[in-house]
């Protein structure tokens, strides 16, 4: 605990990413009597944005829609898929390769009319 400490240097870092993406870098530091290398890691992601899709099908007869998703990173995605609601499948996992747009194949097969 270094409460009261009056040693203790602020370095101050602007960063502003062009893209989205996970960036690294390192900072050497040093001095007569010390050298430290500090790893750090930003990732940033794009603005929330919010989708509204209607299906309509009949009765148990199935609908696909294949969402765009776009990799503007710098490295490879594999994103976990969580689909809540009655009726909605889709693949648990999907790579998207850098620099890719992969299509998430979304279907809803409702069992009933609703």
């Amino acid at each position: 605990l270094f409460l009261g400490r009056s040693d203790a240097v602020e370095l101050p870092i602007k960063f502003i990413p062009q893209y989205a993406g996970c960036y690294r870098c390192q900072i050497l530091l040093k001095s007569s009597c010390d050298v430290r290398v500090y790893e750090i890691e930003c990732v940033v992601n794009t603005d929330h944005a919010e989708a509204e899709l209607e299906f309509l099908t009949p009765a148990y007869q199935a609908v696909i829609q294949d969402i765009p998703i776009s990799n503007t990173s710098s490295q490879n995605w594999q994103l976990e898929a969580t689909l809540e609601g009655q009726g909605f499948y889709g693949p648990p996992v999907i790579n998207v390769g850098l620099g890719e747009t992969a299509l998430y194949p979304l279907m809803f097969k409702p069992i009933a009319e609703c």
